[in-house]
C-alpha cells in the first residue's frame, strides 16, 4: 500500500519542482519599488536588479527616465562598489518647478563597476520629484549588462488584461491624492469651538445663579 502512496507523492513532488522552476525566472525581473506613489509628490524609488544568469555576473545597469513626463529633481544614493553616471537631456518643452523654469532633466542613470553574482540582487535608490500630475504611470526602461557581454532590455509594456511579457519595464503607478479644502476645515473647526464656548458660557451662568441663591 505504501508503494501506491509514494508514486502520487513522487509525481506531485516533481510537478512542484517544475512549477517552482518556472516561477523562479518569471519573478526575477528588474522592478521599481514602491509600485505606487502619489502624483506631485517627492518619492524614493528603488530599482531592484536580480541576476537571472547562472554563469555570469551583472556588471552594469542603465535606467532611462521618461522625458515625455520629465522629473525636475533627481538625486542618486551611492552604492558601495558601484560608479554612477547621471546624464541629462534638453526638454522639448520646459517645465516649471519650485526653483523656476527647468529646461533639461535627467534622462539616464548608469551604475557600473560592481558585481551582482548569480542568485543575488542589488537595489539602486533614486530620490525624485515632484512626480508628474498629468499621467497615471511612469515607465522606466532598464538595460542590464552581464560579464559575458550579454544584454537584457527591460522595456516591454504589459497590455491591460494580457499576460506579463518576458521582459517588462519597471513601472511606478501614480495615484491621485484627495484634496481637503482648508476653508471648509477651518469653518468646521470654528463652528465646533464656537459651540463649545457657548456651552461653557451657559454652564458658567447656571453655576453663578445657583451660588447667588445659596447666599440669599
Amino acid at each position: 500500500m505504501s508503494h501506491h502512496v509514494s508514486r502520487p507523492l513522487a509525481v506531485m513532488g516533481a510537478a512542484a519542482v517544475t512549477v517552482l522552476g518556472l516561477a523562479g525566472p518569471a519573478a526575477a525581473h528588474v522592478t521599481a519599488n514602491p509600485a505606487d506613489a502619489p502624483k506631485g509628490s517627492y518619492s524614493k524609488v528603488s530599482f531592484q536588479v536580480p541576476n537571472e544568469q547562472a554563469t555570469a555576473n551583472t556588471t552594469a545597469i542603465e535606467v532611462d527616465l521618461p522625458l515625455d513626463h520629465p522629473i525636475a529633481s533627481v538625486s542618486v544614493r551611492p552604492v558601495p562598489g558601484w560608479t554612477v553616471q547621471v546624464d541629462k537631456a534638453k526638454l522639448p518643452v520646459p517645465i516649471t518647478s519650485d526653483d523656476g523654469e527647468v529646461t533639461q532633466a535627467v534622462s539616464k542613470i548608469t551604475w557600473s563597476g560592481g558585481v551582482i553574482a548569480p542568485g543575488q540582487f542589488q537595489e539602486f535608490e533614486v530620490a525624485m520629484g515632484p512626480l508628474p500630475t498629468n499621467t497615471d504611470q511612469l515607465v522606466f526602461t532598464a538595460v542590464q549588462t552581464y560579464s559575458d557581454k550579454s544584454v537584457v532590455r527591460w522595456d516591454q509594456l504589459q497590455a491591460k488584461g494580457a499576460a506579463e511579457p518576458a521582459h517588462p519595464a519597471p513601472v511606478v503607478h501614480l495615484t491621485s491624492v484627495p484634496v481637503v479644502k482648508a476653508s471648509a476645515t477651518g469653518d468646521g473647526t470654528a463652528r465646533v469651538l464656537g459651540t463649545a464656548g457657548l456651552v461653557v458660557g451657559v454652564i458658567g451662568l447656571g453655576v453663578g445663579a445657583l451660588a447667588r441663591r445659596r447666599r440669599s
